[in-house]
């Protein structure tokens, strides 16, 4: 067994696997690191099952001490790692050496990195998965939901001595600018004619009031023109429009059932570069059909498996 020591940590480091499923009727949320993408391309570079558990890196903060000798794979954005005074690029695998200090310091590009170990950290399955939802109080190392501290160890029992880089055409544009692809809702034709043309042809503001469980979006207000709802069943990155107009994106840590009105949601390759946005950044969304969404995951995870 191999181990890292935090030596020092921020709220915003987490253990995070790809989520709980099954559980939405007892009001459990799915959690799981919010730009999935990453985290499996961070596993897939050490031949670790895709959904193994990683550490889920929001912003920089995180030093961790190597115990012994190991190969560990950085994938997502480039939080300008050093590890002791060696600069680490993300999209690869790297040598560690028993002593080596390994350091997250601050977002160069993009918001969240994605650091896997052989075989996946180890730690306490809680309803079939290690994710952190410090609200719900669930998972993380101890099945408590905490972040990572100072002086907590994240053991591994897996090797792997066999360095490994990301092809460039494989590694994903953290700046791209493209429009977010959006599956409409049920209630999409509630909406103002005006307020669909402003949806889809107006630039949007992430706003500063963001976090695992939503992100804000500012810009035109949209009005719903329909009757009030009843709280129904909230999907993974679900648009509500609460009566101020300004739309939420509902993340990984969601709510699991909701009353708001919703435009539709992102797609999950959407949500991934969503997820490293920084606030004050500008996007802008798109409509797509169900169809063509489900050909793009696919054609993604058949990358995956390549």
């Amino acid at each position: 067994m191999s181990l890292l020591t935090v030596k020092s940590s921020t709220p915003l480091c987490l253990l995070q696997d790809a989520g709980r499923f099954g559980v939405r009727h007892l009001g459990v949320t799915q959690g799981g690191a919010l730009d999935g993408l990453s985290m499996a391309w961070a596993n897939k570079l050490l031949n670790n099952p895709l959904d193994a558990a990683v550490i889920e890196v929001a912003l920089g903060g995180l030093v961790l001490i190597a115990e012994s000798d190991c190969c560990l794979a950085l994938a997502g954005a480039d939080l300008g790692v050093m590890l002791d005074d060696r600069p680490i690029a993300p999209w690869r695998s790297f040598f560690v050496r028993k002593g080596q200090q390994l350091r997250f310091v601050q977002p160069v590009s993009g918001a969240r990195a994605y650091l896997a170990a052989p075989g996946g950290f180890d730690a306490v399955d809680v309803l079939g998965s290690c994710a952190t939802v410090g609200r719900e109080g669930l998972g993380g190392l101890d099945g408590s939901g905490k972040a990572l501290k100072q002086g907590d160890q994240l053991s591994y029992s897996g090797t792997s001595f066999e360095l490994s880089t990301l092809p460039d055409h494989l590694i994903p544009n953290l700046e791209d600018t493209r429009p977010l692809d959006v599956v409409l809702g049920a209630q999409i034709g509630q909406f103002s004619g005006q307020s669909l043309f402003d949806a889809f042809n107006s630039d949007w503001t992430l706003d500063s009031r963001a976090d695992r469980m939503g992100m804000r979006l500012l810009g035109p207000e949209l009005v719903y023109q329909g009757k009030p709802m009843i709280s129904e069943g909230i999907p993974l990155g679900a648009i509500q429009i609460p009566p101020d107009g300004q739309p939420i994106v509902l993340l990984n840590d969601r709510q699991t059932i909701g009353g708001y009105p919703r435009l539709g949601a992102l797609t999950p390759l959407s949500l991934a570069r969503l997820a490293q946005k920084l606030p004050g950044s500008v996007v802008r969304m798109r409509p797509v059909v169900q169809e063509v969404a489900w050909r793009e995951q696919v054609g993604w995870l058949q990358l995956l498996k390549c």
